[in-house]
Parts: structure tokens; sequence; C-alpha cells
């Protein structure tokens, strides 16, 4: 019986390194996402709308900041930019709540919040590292009907940011 735990031993170690290659790599390389309202690829991710890969990794919306794009510049992900993809809309008051699910949690600057072509929130971290979930509670001010809204978590220490939007009816 010792022998066999012995070989059995050996195999594993010898299967590491290959398995190490071969396997998908985990929530290291992930980042986050809106998922409260459900975002776009959160929609994906839960088989909401039929999208191509952003299913899969719906916290990888990652491109440089200042960009205003759903995909955040991403041509893997260039179906979040389709308005008529048929996104679920979501009701919202005046003021709303957006939970971010964070897979890995970057120290962060800013948090950002557009609509109606104009930044509506923006809350300053000033470069602390966030827990594994972050609520903001954004006024709509003027703004109400179908909204699209692009929540931007712009990160300290690099030059990108993490993009989501999602599609409001403020009423």
């Amino acid at each position: 019986m010792h022998a066999k735990r012995k070989t059995a031993a050996v195999v594993g170690a010898a299967l590491a390194p290959v398995l190490a290659l071969t396997l998908p790599a985990g929530s290291a390389d992930a980042h986050g996402y809106i998922s409260s309202p459900p975002s776009r690829q959160a929609q994906c991710a839960a088989g909401t709308v039929s999208c191509g890969e952003i299913k899969y990794e719906p916290q990888s919306v990652e491109g440089p900041k200042g960009l205003t794009s759903c995909s955040g510049g991403n041509g893997r992900f260039a179906e979040l930019d389709n308005d008529s993809k048929g996104w679920k809309v979501t009701p919202v008051g005046r003021t709303q709540s957006f939970q971010w699910v964070l897979t890995a949690r970057h120290a962060t600057s800013t948090w950002q919040y557009f609509a109606g072509g104009r930044k509506i929130a923006e809350f300053n971290d000033n470069g602390a590292q966030p827990g594994a979930t972050v609520t903001h509670q954004v006024s709509f001010g003027g703004l109400t009907g179908k909204q699209k809204v692009l929540a931007v978590w712009n990160i300290a220490d690099t030059a990108n940011a993490f993009y989501a939007c999602i599609d409001v009816n403020v009423g």
C-alpha cells in the first residue's frame, strides 16, 4: 500500500506542471463587473442575452482609461457596444444602487458613471484596495426614460480601467 501512495505522489508531481499549463486561468486573471442591476456582460454570463466570448469572462472588459464604449475598446467584446442586441432594461428610480463584483481587487483611483452624454457620478477611492463587492448610490438628476449607463472602474496603478454598461429606464 505504501508503494501505491508513493507512485501516486510521483505521478501527481509529474502531472502538476502539465495541468498548470493546460487548465484555464482562474480568478487571478479576472477583475470585475456590475452585477446589479445586471450589466450587459452580466446578462451574457447569465444567458439572458445570447453572446460570444464575454459569456465566459464578464469580469474582463478592460481597456485604456478614458474610453466611452461598453466593450472598453476590446474587439473580442464588441457585441457589448451593440445597442440593438436586445439587452434587458431594468426599471429604476431617480437614485439607484450599482453593485460591482470584483474578482481581483485592484487599487482604485475613481469609479465613474455616465448617462445622457455626461458624467452623473464619481467616487474617489484615492488608491485604496476595494472589497470583493462595491456598491455606489447614483442619482440620475433630471434624466428620465431609457438610459444607457456607462460605469468605469479606474485602476490606480495602471493606465487601464474596467467598463460596464447597464440599460435602465429611469421613472
